[in-house]
């Protein structure tokens, strides 16, 4: 069994998150992290667990718009600089019954503000018949461009690990 996390980050803090998230899960099972323009279409009966995630912009998933101004306020160039999460999840497709999905966010930590770009993505993998194996999970920044909050990459880590040990998979 093999885990796929996916990721958008803007300005690399999703994707520190996401690729910390991998390590965690990698303890336990053969892991594959990826940006979401390379992301597959179609997620086969290989993979166990998808995992998620995305920056919170605008109480929700990024929209071109919101990519749009990141661009406009980023020192350098963007993470992600093709599609988001939202179109991507608009085209997937899975074959396997069995496939489970973690997802999370990233969201500046104060003010602490409504909405959530994981609620929205867990909403659209529910859609598409997958089963959820843990709540949804915010990763926090301290502005808009960062950085992660201190202990977040731990954070991220250990959640990696709690999802990797709700399988019962032998160690690769």
């Amino acid at each position: 069994m093999d885990a796929l996390v996916v990721y958008e980050s803007m300005f690399g803090n999703t994707q520190k998150i996401a690729e910390a998230v991998a390590e965690g899960l990698a303890t336990r099972m053969r892991t594959e992290v990826t940006e979401v323009d390379s992301a597959p279409a179609h997620v086969g009966q290989e993979i166990a667990l998808l995992v998620v995630g995305g920056p919170t912009h605008a109480f929700s998933m990024s929209r071109t718009s919101t990519r749009q101004s990141a661009a406009q306020q980023a020192a350098g160039p963007l993470v992600s600089r093709g599609k988001g999460v939202r179109e991507w999840l608009a085209t997937l497709s899975t074959s396997s019954a069995a496939l489970g999905w973690a997802v999370f966010d990233t969201r500046v930590a104060k003010p602490r503000l409504p909405g959530s770009a994981a609620r929205a993505v867990a909403r659209r993998l529910r859609r598409l018949g997958v089963r959820s194996v843990a709540p949804v999970q915010s990763f926090y920044v301290t502005g808009t461009q960062g950085p992660l909050a201190e202990g977040e990459l731990d954070r991220a880590r250990r959640w990696g690990e709690s999802l990797a040990a709700s399988f019962s998979v032998p160690t690769p």
